[in-house]
Order: structure tokens, then C-alpha cells, then sequence
């Protein structure tokens, strides 16, 4: 079906669940996908706190996919984010690794930690850009060695920021959200609509 949208959304992710939550916010929206080497940026970021840290990773995925089209016309947004999460003042991107995932969960269950995502959101007409990095506490069950071992053997957590996904497998070992949910499973609708607005930008110019 052909987008009415007034305004041309880009995504500048390959994660399923920020396209999930816009396509079911009504949003239309195009992806492409940036060569970003996370990992290698975030460890060039060790003094930084979580907040610029999950900004500097969304704007620079935003910003590789803005340059990577010079032909972009006015009333195009590019939307980058980037989730990591806080717990004993630091913080936990992907885990890559059974090894690490089992790691993190025996570390966090039972506790409170703050799940970060960074927006950055790029006019390639004016090249006017605005971010924000928004935070939600997530309070985890304290999970069974056992659970833990068949949620680490799903792979699910591998490929996402904090080793859990809400909207998944993890759903039975979170006990409490505190804050912006869709944040937690990856981007705040609630803050897009806010950066939207600070570019001079509503809702309905999105709206699929």
C-alpha cells in the first residue's frame, strides 16, 4: 500500500521491534540500515555516561544513512537510535555471547536497572537534527539458574541491548516497567512525537 505520509521517515535500524512499534503506531517509515560499528564507537566513549553514550550511537547511525544518499528531498526525517542498559553505573550493550548473556542475567535478576535509547532525528532539508536519550527502569524477576539457561538457549537475548527483550521470551522474568514501555523495546513513541514537533513536524505527517 502507497504511504499518504506528508513527511518521509527513515529508520536507521535493522531491529524488527522499532519497526514493529512504528508500523503499529500507524507510522510509515522506510529502513536503511547503516555499517555503524557499535562496539567499537561505544568503547571510544568509556568516560562518557549512559545518556550521551546512547545519543553518540544513534546519531551517528542517523548521520551515516543521511550522508549515504545526497538525492534525500526536502520532507525527509532520518530517525537513528540505539538502546543500552545501567546497572552499577555501567553499561550493557549487546552480549554477543551465551557466555556473556548468562553472565548479565545472573547479575541483574532481582534487581533495577535503567534501559537508555538514545534518538537522533536528522531534517536532510534544512540539516537541522535534535536528539534525546530517554530511560526507563525495568525491575527483573530473580530468575532460576534454569530459567536463565533456557532463556540464554533460545538466543533471543545474543542480539539486544541488556541481554532481555520485553516483547519476547524475556516478558515472564520482567516484573515491573517503570516509564515509557515502547522505549524498552526500543525506540519512545512518546519522544519521537517530541522530536517531530521540535522540527516543526506533527504526528499526522508520519502517519501511514
Amino acid at each position: 500500500m502507497t504511504s499518504t505520509a506528508a513527511v518521509r521517515l527513515i529508520l536507521a535500524s535493522a531491529s524488527p521491534s522499532r519497526g514493529q512499534l512504528l508500523r503499529q503506531a500507524g507510522i510509515a517509515f522506510e529502513r536503511r540500515t547503516s555499517e555503524v560499528d557499535e562496539d567499537a564507537l561505544q568503547a571510544s566513549l568509556i568516560d562518557a555516561g549512559p545518556a550521551d553514550i546512547a545519543l553518540a550511537l544513534a546519531r551517528a547511525k542517523a548521520e551515516a544513512v543521511a550522508k549515504s544518499d545526497a538525492d534525500w528531498a526536502t520532507g525527509t526525517v532520518v530517525l537513528g537510535c540505539d538502546s543500552l542498559l545501567e546497572l552499577d553505573d555501567r553499561v550493557h550493550g549487546k552480549p554477543h555471547t551465551a557466555a556473556e548473556a548468562t553472565r548479565r542475567w545472573r547479575q541483574q535478576r532481582g534487581r533495577t536497572a535503567t534501559l537508555v535509547t538514545g534518538h537522533w532525528l536528522i531534517d536532510t532539508g534544512s540539516r537541522r537534527a535534535v536528539g534525546r536519550a530517554v530511560g526507563t527502569r525495568v525491575t527483573f524477576a530473580d530468575a532460576t539458574d534454569a530459567e536463565i539457561a533456557d532463556y540464554i538457549a533460545s538466543g533471543e537475548p545474543l542480539g539486544v541491548a541488556g541481554a532481555f527483550t520485553l516483547e519476547g521470551r524475556a516478558g515472564p522474568l520482567i516484573e515491573r516497567i517503570e516509564g515509557d514501555p515502547s522505549n524498552v523495546i526500543g525506540l519512545s513513541l512518546p519522544g519521537l512525537r517530541t522530536l517531530l514537533r521540535e522540527l516543526g513536524y506533527a504526528l499526522a505527517d508520519v502517519a501511514a
